[in-house]
């Protein structure tokens, strides 16, 4: 069923906010560019209105923190196959840019800037430009969506192609215009789909996870990791939300990007709130709040439920102190804090680990 969303004024007798019309799909472009969280704030804008070389132009495009570009298409009063087609076109170019072409895209859309330094000080995290387009996400953007759209993006996202649809609704309040925002899909499920879509061969996933510990601005510590058993991510729900692809018995790899892996283990539990979360004590079970720790886990959204720190318990089977990890040529790296990889680079890499790790199976 399409989505729809009503809005109702908050009074004794409640009143229903009639729905509205932007002037056009630019103005809700143009909205995008000057508020980028109008769209999401987990991504930062790199592109607009960029000639794909056929025919074509993009609407907007964004990196995600790992690297990934988002393509963003409106669309525009298309009809569903044309919307749908006409983004999966433009997907095909997007997949082909190479580190150069998206400094040049960027350069464009921000004359004077620097791309590297500005995801630097949008992310925290340095620009990888290995990890930079290894996979990308489509997104449609829509001021109301048709039930055939929902059918054909729905039956893509079933097989692994990260799609998804921002639905929006505009609605009047008196002289004012309030717009509302939908997504289609779990955007988890389209997120995983495109850290699993890497460049190049894929093969059936191995069953291993792969996790991204990561210790920037001293927010982490694997210390307390080793020492609690847990992995963990948080301070947006991009960084968070991977976390449910775990359950108990799956078996984990662990790596500090930039460093190397350092452990393997054992899920024992769902992710959990940093307020929530508890560990065993030599005084018992304790808050992790309450415990003697390194790190500072966003401790400052502890209530805030998405920007909040997130929590998996791990029984660890062997772990290495970080000055000691494991790095080799060729061995797999991602920015997402948990993803089930698909490409060989992953297989190989975690036999190689294996011979480092010999109780991965204790």
């Amino acid at each position: 069923m399409p989505i729809r969303t009503d809005l109702w004024k908050v009074s004794a007798t409640p009143q229903p906010l009639p729905e509205a019309q932007l002037a056009s799909e630019k103005k809700l472009e143009d909205m995008i560019v000057a508020a980028p969280k109008l769209l999401s704030d987990e991504w930062m804008l790199i592109g607009r209105q960029e000639d794909t070389g056929f025919g074509g132009r993009i609407d907007l495009l964004a990196i995600a923190p790992d690297g990934a570009l988002v393509l963003i298409e409106l669309k525009r009063d298309k009809t569903p196959r044309d919307v749908v087609a006409q983004s999966l076109d433009y997907a095909s170019w997007v997949e082909k840019l190479r580190a150069e072409d998206i400094a040049a895209i960027y350069g464009r859309f921000a004359p004077g800037r620097s791309l590297g330094e500005d995801f630097q000080q949008r992310f925290g995290l340095a620009l990888d430009e290995d990890s930079l387009n290894e996979s990308h996400q489509i997104i449609i953007v829509s001021a109301s969506l048709d039930a055939s759209t929902e059918r054909i993006v729905a039956y893509l996202s079933e097989r692994d192609i990260p799609i998804n649809v921002l639905c929006f609704q505009v609605f009047a309040n008196g002289n004012e215009q309030l717009i509302s925002r939908t997504w289609l899909l779990d955007p988890v499920k389209t997120q995983v789909s495109a850290a699993i879509m890497q460049d190049g061969p894929n093969e059936p996933w191995n069953g291993e996870f792969y996790h991204s510990f990561g210790t920037y601005s001293g927010e982490r510590s694997w210390d307390d990791a080793v020492k609690y058993g847990f992995i963990c991510g948080g301070g947006d729900t991009w960084y968070s939300r991977t976390l449910q692809l775990l359950n108990p018995g799956d078996r984990v790899w662990v790596k500090i990007p930039g460093s190397g892996f350092v452990g393997v283990g054992r899920v024992t539990g769902r992710a959990q709130r940093y307020r929530d979360f508890m560990v065993n004590t030599p005084e018992g079970e304790t808050r992790f709040s309450e415990v003697l720790r390194n790190g500072h886990y966003h401790q400052q959204f502890a209530d805030d439920e998405e920007k909040s720190e997130y929590f998996v318990p791990v029984h660890w089977l062997q772990t290495i102190p970080a000055s000691q990890a494991i790095q080799e040529i060729g061995m797999f790296g991602n920015q997402n804090t948990v993803c089930k990889p698909t490409t060989p680079k992953w297989r190989s890499t975690v036999e190689r680990l294996k011979t480092h790790f010999p109780n991965f199976d204790r």
